[in-house]
């Protein structure tokens, strides 16, 4: 069959089922037919609302620590902050979203370093009035995808993009979310330690916690790399942890402590709770 056929083929699957729960599978099932891809994941983010996983492959719970992810790891995503901070959209290889020293930072040993993931790219699709959606296609083992894999990926962009788009102004007629609860979990993050911290080194907080490196933080606040040591230092102080590990810990912990979070510093109420529970497992946690 051509390749011309068999696309013909695969887009008379996909277009009955627009708006239905046979559009991911079909959509996954085209892409897969012009590439080979280990791991396909599609997660949607409604306008303001939090992270559903319309498709998996593998499985959601075959997945590192996808419930944290899903409760709130997901703002330190470099997808997830690539759409909605800078506005991106279209295919990605994961290495151009990510800062220099991502592969050092917590997030990327907690979801990367133990997925077997080797290589990962994926699109952003802008959908229904400030939404996303985010297809991340990964290959497992020691293969990465080919320069002609990612021209093929690259130049059925356009055709993704149009195919999610009816999509999910279809399946938004009957599918409404609620939209409050992850633009709190933002303002979670922009304010997380701002009750203890000055403006700064919260500004700093953030920039470690997805993944910047002492220069490339420089950089962005325009500040010497002396001075973001000397802001990070009163900072860990301030927040009585040591490692990035354990900042990155803190802040997962109390995102998912906080029961009723409507604004100001998630560490306020989740330093008052009179039992806190240590930092959570999340080599574990699904």
């Amino acid at each position: 069959m051509s390749l011309i056929a068999g696309l013909s083929q695969n887009l008379a699957e996909i277009l009955p089922g627009l708006g239905s729960g046979d559009f991911c599978p079909a959509l996954v099932n085209t892409i897969r037919a012009l590439v080979p891809v280990d791991e396909v994941s599609i997660i949607v983010y409604e306008s303001g609302s939090m992270p559903v996983i319309d498709f998996a492959d593998p499985a959601p719970d075959a997945q590192p620590n996808i419930g944290a992810f899903l409760k709130g790891a997901f703002l330190l995503d470099p997808y997830y902050i690539a759409a909605t901070k800078h506005q991106r959209s279209g295919f990605f290889q994961l290495r151009d979203l990510v800062p220099t020293a991502f592969e050092q930072s917590e997030y990327y040993r907690v979801y990367y370093r133990h997925s077997e993931l080797h290589d990962e790219c994926g699109y952003l699709v802008p959908i229904n009035d400030g939404g996303f959606v985010n297809i991340e296609l990964g290959r497992f083992g020691t293969t990465e995808f080919s320069g002609k894999d990612l021209q093929v990926l690259r130049d059925i962009s356009p055709l993704v993009s149009v195919l999610c788009d009816l999509h999910w102004r279809k399946k938004q007629r009957n599918d409404k979310r609620e939209t409050r609860l992850r633009g709190q979990l933002e303002s979670a993050l922009a304010n997380f330690g701002g009750s203890v911290l000055t403006k700064r080194e919260c500004q700093v907080v953030n920039h470690i916690l997805v993944g910047h490196s002492t220069k490339t933080l420089a950089d962005a606040l325009e500040i010497s790399p002396e001075t973001v040591k000397l802001h990070r230092k009163h900072a860990y102080a301030k927040l009585d942890v040591k490692t990035q590990s354990e900042l990155f810990y803190l802040f997962i912990d109390s995102l998912m402590s906080v029961e009723r979070y409507d604004a100001g510093d998630p560490l306020q109420p989740y330093l008052k709770k009179p039992n806190r529970s240590p930092a959570p497992n999340l080599e574990n946690q699904s």
